[in-house]
């Protein structure tokens, strides 16, 4: 009896080890992938981007202070650290589908004192193990650790979206709050100007050859061009609070000291479109989601079939714990137990259905996903292509302004023209120059961007 049963154990463990898993295997399904981008033409990559193949792809600004506050991101940044325990929770369930593969092993041990109707009463001690295998003839087991380890790694995709979402955000504060400082400067040296310019108006009044109205004119501009100023350091204060708030700091304890805004912008080389699918972490999140989807198919499938599980125990029972573990004290029992589910309603089809579907909306999840990280970096080639030539346009204008204004002033001083006329000169000058830091403001935010929808340096291989 006791051949015959190992015999049969035999048989199982091979059945298990020759057995298919049921469902569908795991394809990635093709996408239409162009063989370059539209918008680069005309745009070409001026530097080199060593910084962004190495995943810090910050340093191709060469900003110390950026560089310090980028490094705190993983270690403060809380919705970082929630993406980091969702990727220790979904490991824990990879350990816990795994443990479907092993045997179920237990013991006990136990007192017991029995009475009866009369007075006397006695004691049963008993102890014994007992396990229990459900051998994965059908890949269930397979098929949910395939899942789990497929969401695992979604989870650690996600962690790179927040991490890198986190980080251009970063980025796009800081060169908005080195923006108001430029912002501060400029118009720090407009209202000095304006300053001489008021000056000069009152020497012409006091001296009757100018107008009161003049005056009034000149006091005005000032006060405007102040009010800027205090509105430059509200906004300057809101931006310092958001990157606090980003690296993990109270806003009453951090603080930024004034910088000058750089006045270069480093190009990105966005390379060729297919290497997005592996660049981008939501992409690689999309397209492992899919993966879980479809082993859930074979999940589904699986409950169709009957499972086999062996099962043993065996345990002593006597009235002396000292003289337990004796073979006459001992009853074992050993054997395998099949289960089929004869009747159920249509639960399996309709799980299998539902499976089936989540994985169809997992796909087309993914491919819309690729599509918005096609359109993302075309947006942002066209952005920098365009603003790169208004850049130009800027300068010269603001060159211009200048000029001008200089000029105007010293026909003013003349008598030539009215005042009017250097307001006017002086407005379009102020204009100018914000215009020209509002596009090279864009211009740095459109290569945060830039990189952000190539995915950062990141890539899918790292990926556990």
């Amino acid at each position: 009896m006791i051949r015959a049963t190992g015999g049969l154990v035999v048989s199982a463990v091979c059945a298990l080890i020759a057995g298919c898993a049921v469902g569908p295997n795991y394809q990635r399904p093709q996408v239409d992938v162009a063989a370059s981008y539209k918008e680069q033409d005309g745009w070409k990559p001026s530097e080199p981007a060593d910084a962004i193949a190495r995943g810090s792809w910050w340093r191709i600004f060469n900003d110390e202070v950026l560089d310090q506050l980028e490094m705190r991101i993983d270690i403060s940044n809380e919705n970082v650290k929630a993406a980091a325990a969702a990727v220790e929770e979904s490991q824990a369930l990879v350990r816990q589908a795994e443990a479907g593969f092993w045997p179920t092993i237990s013991v006990n041990a136990a007192r017991e004192r029995t009475a009866m109707y009369s007075k006397h009463s006695y004691i049963v001690d008993s102890a014994g193990a007992s396990a229990n295998w459900m051998l994965d003839i059908w890949g269930q087991v397979r098929r949910s650790t395939e899942s789990n380890v497929a969401s695992a790694q979604a989870s650690e995709a996600a962690l790179a979206a927040a991490r890198l979402a986190a980080q251009s955000a970063l980025a796009t504060d800081y060169f908005e709050l080195r923006a108001q400082d430029q912002l501060v400067i400029l118009l720090n040296d407009i209202v000095a100007a304006q300053q001489r310019s008021l000056k000069i108006t009152e020497s012409r009044y006091r001296v009757g050859v100018a107008y009161k109205a003049d005056v009034v004119s000149a006091q005005t501009q000032l006060l405007s061009s102040q009010a800027q100023q205090v509105n430059a350091g509200v906004q300057r204060g809101i931006l310092e609070h958001a990157i606090a708030v980003l690296v993990g700091e109270q806003p009453a304890r951090f603080s930024l000291a004034a910088a000058a805004m750089r006045s270069d912008v480093p190009t990105v080389p966005p390379g060729v479109p297919s290497t997005l699918l592996e660049r981008r972490p939501d992409v690689a999140q999309a397209e492992r989601k899919m993966a879980a989807a479809n082993a859930q198919i074979g999940v589904a499938i699986a409950a169709f079939f009957p499972s086999l599980t062996l099962t043993g125990s065996t345990d002593y029972t006597g009235s002396s714990m000292s003289k337990l573990i004796r073979t006459s004290n001992n009853v074992w029992a050993f054997g395998p137990a099949l289960a089929l589910t004869l009747f159920d309603g249509g639960l399996r089809r309709a799980q299998v259905s539902q499976a089936r579907a989540a994985y169809e909306a997992s796909v087309d999840s993914y491919r819309q996903t690729v599509l918005s990280g096609f359109e993302q970096v075309e947006d942002q080639l066209v952005t920098l292509r365009v603003l790169e030539h208004q850049a130009v346009i800027e300068q010269d204008l603001v060159k211009a302004a200048r000029e001008a204004e200089e000029l105007t002033l010293n026909q003013y001083k003349s008598g030539t023209v009215p005042y009017s006329s250097v307001i006017t000169a002086q407005t379009t000058r102020l204009d100018s120059e914000e215009t020209a830091l509002t596009v090279l403001l864009d211009r740095l935010t459109a290569s945060v961007a830039l990189i952000e929808a190539l995915g950062g340096g990141w890539d899918a291989m790292r990926l556990r």
